[in-house]
């Protein structure tokens, strides 16, 4: 297995062992053959049982692993004719964004997505995935190209967050990042986004204002990420994986506070075991989904989106009698 994480390392040593069964037994001319049929049975057992009760820690680390499908990978696989297009028309050309036109299924669409790195060179270039002030301009720019031509517009969330470097803050990072909030907000097309891995911090919500918001089964989302919110919480980012549990950052949580709208499933082991069935099961929600958002008119796409936002966290209302009076 490549890439395997701690808690897969089991699996690892179990599947060493029946090829080093299977190879003496050639080199030796002996049959094991019932002996390796009792460890393959033992081998899925024991895959069935750590692949159904993956914690919110192994998620986490989960959607970091650096093998992960990126936003490009994914396009590569979902969409056909993909024309990327550049630059924010301000400052200049984020790689940490990317995005342009494309066809899925013979719709045009425009699709943006947040691109870590497949190497170190690449992630220092794409600044691991973190966008500037210039990113997240860049993809307003092509939703408002999406909105002048009426095409539906698809995201790919797949950050720690904003880059929070100086030079992001001299650009305007906080202004970059709420515009995004706000005109996502009043946009009068189909807008569906999809959480591929790490959705952390404001980085991710200026993306991720949709009508529906779909999470790979693996993925996660928050409004910070658990080494940040560990660093505050016990001034000890190495208690990331003691957050991650209490965040409540996984697809299956999320979605039972309806924070999101579907889930999208994974190969067994996570999405790095097999791009093209990660792609297949994406390309089949957002066909779905489009399909439905696609019904509506505009008013209707906006409201929609609205509702989808104003019903997110649970509050109650005091009677008057309740309140305490002023002092």
């Amino acid at each position: 297995m490549a890439g395997e994480l701690p808690y897969e390392k089991p699996l690892v040593e179990m599947r060493q062992k029946i090829e080093e069964l299977k190879q003496f037994g050639q080199d030796k001319q002996i049959d094991f053959t019932d002996e390796i049929n009792r460890l393959e049975e033992r081998y899925l057992q024991m895959e069935e049982e750590i692949y159904t009760n993956i914690t919110a820690p192994q998620k986490m680390h989960l959607a970091r692993h650096h093998q992960r499908p990126t936003s490009l990978d994914l396009i590569e696989q979902v969409f056909t004719d993909f024309i990327e297009l550049h630059g924010d028309r301000l400052f200049g050309d984020d790689l940490a964004v990317v995005g342009g036109i494309a066809k899925l299924n013979g719709i045009p669409v425009t699709v943006i997505g947040q691109q870590r790195g497949k190497d170190t060179k690449d992630n220092i270039a794409r600044f691991f995935g973190s966008a500037h002030p210039e990113g997240f301009r860049k993809g307003l720019r092509l939703m408002q190209q999406a909105e002048k031509f009426k095409r539906p517009i698809i995201t790919f969330i797949d950050t720690k967050g904003a880059y929070p470097g100086n030079t992001a803050e001299e650009r305007g990072q906080s202004e970059a990042i709420a515009r995004n909030l706000r005109e996502m907000a009043k946009l009068s097309v189909p807008v569906i986004c999809v959480v591929i891995g790490e959705g952390g911090s404001g980085g991710a919500l200026a993306f991720a204002v949709g009508n529906r918001v779909l999470m790979l089964e693996h993925a996660i989302y928050s409004a910070i990420s658990p080494n940040g919110a560990a660093s505050i919480l016990w001034k000890d980012a190495s208690k990331a994986d003691q957050a991650a549990e209490a965040m409540k950052i996984t697809a299956n949580d999320l979605l039972r506070l309806e924070v999101i709208e579907d889930i999208v499933p994974e190969p067994r082991g996570g999405a790095h075991r097999n791009y093209e069935m990660t792609a297949a099961a994406i390309k089949e929600l957002l066909e779905r989904h489009l399909a439905e958002l696609m019904n509506m008119s505009c008013d209707e796409l906006r409201e929609d989106r609205y509702q989808k936002f104003r019903k997110i966290g649970q509050y109650t209302f005091l009677k008057p009698s309740e309140t305490e009076p002023m002092l």
